[in-house]
């Protein structure tokens, strides 16, 4: 009887340590992928222009970025190319969820396939094919050639998330409604795309996010006068880091958390108001 206590309270010492191990393990894993994003955002309120010394608390690197006329004009393009891209991938990403949840087509299987495979394949690869289209089909480079490379990626992203609210929706609602002497366009309006409203917003606000902060694709198919905010960053740190690009890193980084975690909240959210005349 005493062996067993003493091998159970073994057994519960080994477990605590092993539980004290993970724990620390998990903390050694976010400090190792969080720590550097701290540190950038400490460094933008650094006096001192050198990323080396702490010369003091300052917030003029954010008053300086505000009268950057170049990086207005990159923040300018980089709302022109999300803004843009969103909206039309928004339209045909809802779209192609709708097609792909409701009706059986020939050649179903293998365009879900085609749809998924901008979510699968590296950037890169996605940036050497794109430039190569644009010059088959003699398309100059510049914001034209971005936003078309935008839409093309986010779609897929859009379709995903809508067809994720698509897969709780009940359609009795939908029969319900034509019961009533609702149309097809009415029963849409006023049920089904108030209820997938959330999931549709929070494509959009993934696709806005995905747009505002790519950088390799956009490298690829840029051309002159198309700068957007991450390749002006880029060209930025070819001249060293400094606090200036470490406030501007921070607003980024502060603006694509914001929209993710909306993005989060509107697709857990409940449906929309069910509009009822």
């Amino acid at each position: 009887m005493k062996g067993r206590t003493a091998k159970a309270q073994g057994a519960r010492r080994r477990g605590r340590w092993l539980n004290r191990l993970l724990t620390l393990h998990g903390i050694a894993g976010y400090l190792f992928l969080y720590a550097p994003i701290v540190i950038l955002v400490i460094f933008s309120f650094n006096a001192s222009r050198f990323m080396a010394s702490w010369g003091g608390f300052t917030l003029a690197w954010y008053g300086k970025l505000l009268g950057n006329e170049l990086i207005g004009a990159a923040l300018k393009n980089s709302i022109i190319v999300a803004g843009t891209a969103t909206l039309v991938s928004t339209i045909f990403g809802t779209m192609v969820a709708l097609a792909m949840s409701r009706y059986n087509f020939w050649g179903k299987l293998a365009f879900d396939a085609l749809l998924y495979l901008p979510i699968i394949i590296p950037d890169i690869a996605m940036a050497v094919m794109l430039p190569l289209f644009f010059v088959l089909s003699r398309t100059q480079l510049g914001l034209p050639t971005i936003i078309i490379s935008h839409i093309a990626f986010n779609i897929s992203f859009v379709a995903v998330v809508v067809r994720a609210r698509l897969a709780y929706f009940d359609v009795t609602l939908e029969e319900a409604a034509q019961d009533l002497y609702a149309n097809e366009w009415q029963t849409f309006r006023r049920v089904t795309l108030p209820l997938i409203m959330p999931g549709i917003l929070g494509g959009a606000l993934l696709a806005f996010t995905l747009s505002l902060d790519d950088f390799v694709i956009t490298f690829f198919t840029a051309g002159v006068g198309s700068t957007t905010l991450p390749l002006r960053i880029y060209s930025m740190i070819k001249l060293g880091i400094t606090p200036e690009i470490n406030a501007l890193s921070s607003l980024m980084l502060i603006a694509s958390m914001t929209l993710v975690l909306l993005s989060l909240f509107l697709q857990k959210g409940g449906g929309g108001k069910i509009e009822i005349v």
